[in-house]
């Protein structure tokens, strides 16, 4: 059973520009990634000071089908066990559908038993189910850049 978090949507876009939309993640996660993202092998980083820090790699990419990223590197310092996404993979699963492309979004080890599981599922619900989706439905994502962790928190939280 996997019980890791997991949101899924269609949008009316090709299996292509879905990919390209997730392998820009500054047009819908974090403006201030440093590091390529485009390619296996890729590395790529961000860190909201205090809060979060990511050290990611591209480990799969086959357009139009799946990309995947690990995170080789991951600080969560509102939580005891900092280390809880170190391991974990980013799972992005590309499917066209007839109204469009299909995205299942899957944080591989991100699991409700995890003490940051409330307000990092809630961040991605932001990102992943909204500001990626927005990115493909809009042309215009809504990407952080180093938000008030404080107020984010809260409203990743009351996003549930």
């Amino acid at each position: 059973m996997n019980d890791s978090y997991t949101t899924t949507f269609t949008v009316p876009s090709t299996a292509a520009e879905v990919t390209d939309a997730i392998t820009d993640p500054r047009a819908w996660w974090m403006t201030d990634i440093a590091g390529d993202t485009r390619q296996v092998g890729d590395e790529f980083s961000f860190e909201v000071p205090g809060v979060h820090y990511s050290r990611l790699r591209v480990t799969d990419l086959i357009p139009g089908e799946l990309v995947v990223w690990e995170v080789v590197d991951g600080k969560v310092q509102f939580v005891a066990d900092q280390d809880e996404w170190t391991g974990t993979r980013i799972r992005f699963a590309i499917s066209s559908t007839d109204s469009g492309t299909t995205v299942r979004f899957t944080h591989e080890g991100l699991r409700p038993t995890d003490e940051c599981y409330d307000a990092c599922s809630g961040a991605w619900n932001l990102y992943a189910g909204a500001s990626l989706r927005d990115l493909l439905v809009t042309g215009t994502g809504q990407p952080s850049s180093n938000p008030d962790e404080v107020t984010f928190q809260e409203s990743a939280r009351s996003s549930r």
